[in-house]
């Protein structure tokens, strides 16, 4: 796989590419400079599983801002930087464990080797970012538009640049908004970059739309074998972002751990609110550490049957249930007792 043959790059604490285990990061959505709010929002990315966030720095009180940031937080952190070389300069200073900068917005060369330099000085990454509504004039020209290619020739020759000036300690994403033009620039650029990639479908939407493109576009360069770490771009709270990326590695089998929930489509056979019960399950078990299946059926005629290959499983009827395990009825309960049911059970799970 191409994620095997990248090269390892150490963020913070957490080390990316060289096969090892895809990384889950997503971006904060508050003001960077109002503190107490990033914080809060950074921990509770935390505590859904983020493993790397990025904060946007717009400005020298960003920048600045960042120093207290890091200190109040647990995962590394990454400064996105658009235009004043200045802001990647203090960032840096001010404890980001990684920039992301667009070496073409950041002014002339002279100003990027001064980024690197920095980068250089403290022993940090750069993150070189090239999206599809960014890419240059001529390049715009040159293939009739945005196209992959054109994607991955901007992006491949700011790597270039960045190299030239003696500094390899690198990680590449290029995104775009259209999901099959993301997928074909992956495979081209995974032939060409030894440097982890970041992958993400950029402005997908909200949690809706956003969910749909991002699965179908991140699940297909993940079963292809690229991609070190991921970002599921959503115009939504951020950790809905972490939610649905730990569903996507897991459902490729490119993550362990965590329970996963199944449940049926209901049908004019069930009797009780599937749809409200599975959510409740779905809820329940995020704080339990199993990596099993809970299947949650809403017919108690055919649940024991089609809850088969969870482990464990609840399948409703007219006001009782069932707990199933391995296709086996174990036991009936009353229907408002079927969630603390299940949840006893796991949480006695092998004992």
């Amino acid at each position: 796989m191409y994620r095997d043959k990248t090269r390892e790059i150490a963020v913070g604490n957490v080390k990316i590419g060289g096969g090892n285990p895809v990384a889950i990061q997503s971006m904060t959505n508050t003001k960077t400079e109002d503190v107490k709010s990033t914080v809060a929002q950074i921990l509770r990315l935390e505590a859904a599983g983020c493993q790397i966030v990025r904060c946007a720095v717009p400005t020298m009180e960003a920048a600045h801002a960042l120093r207290e940031i890091r200190r109040q937080i647990h995962i590394p952190l990454v400064a996105d930087i658009h235009f004043d070389y200045r802001l990647a300069i203090a960032a840096i200073e001010n404890g980001a464990d990684k920039i992301r900068i667009n070496p073409g917005n950041i002014g002339s060369e002279e100003k990027v080797r001064a980024v690197v330099d920095k980068a250089r000085e403290y022993g940090i990454p750069i993150r070189v970012g090239v999206n599809s509504g960014s890419l240059e004039k001529h390049l715009l020209e040159k293939y009739g538009g945005v196209t992959a290619e054109g994607l991955v020739e901007s992006a491949m020759d700011k790597v270039h640049m960045i190299e030239e000036m003696g500094y390899d300690n690198l990680v590449v994403s290029i995104k775009s908004s259209d999901v099959m033009m993301c997928v074909q620039a992956h495979e081209q650029i995974a032939e060409q970059c030894v440097y982890p990639l970041h992958v993400g479908i950029t402005e997908s939407g909200t949690v809706y739309s956003g969910n749909v493109k991002s699965s179908v576009g991140l699940g297909i360069i993940l079963h292809e074998g690229i991609g070190d770490t991921i970002r599921v771009s959503l115009t939504g709270d951020p950790v809905e972002e972490i939610r649905t990326a730990k569903l996507i590695l897991k459902t490729l089998g490119l993550r362990k751990g965590g329970i996963e929930v199944v449940s049926c489509p209901t049908c004019g056979r069930t009797k009780i609110d599937l749809i409200g019960l599975a959510k409740q399950v779905e809820k329940m078990v995020e704080d339990i550490p199993l990596d099993i299946k809970v299947a949650v059926m809403g017919c108690a005629v055919n649940g024991p049957g089609e809850a088969r290959e969870a482990d464990i499983g609840i399948a409703g009827g007219i006001g009782e249930g069932l707990l199933i395990k391995k296709g086996q009825i174990i036991k009936k309960v009353k229907e408002e007792e079927l969630l603390d049911t299940l949840r006893q059970e796991l949480l006695n799970w092998n004992r």
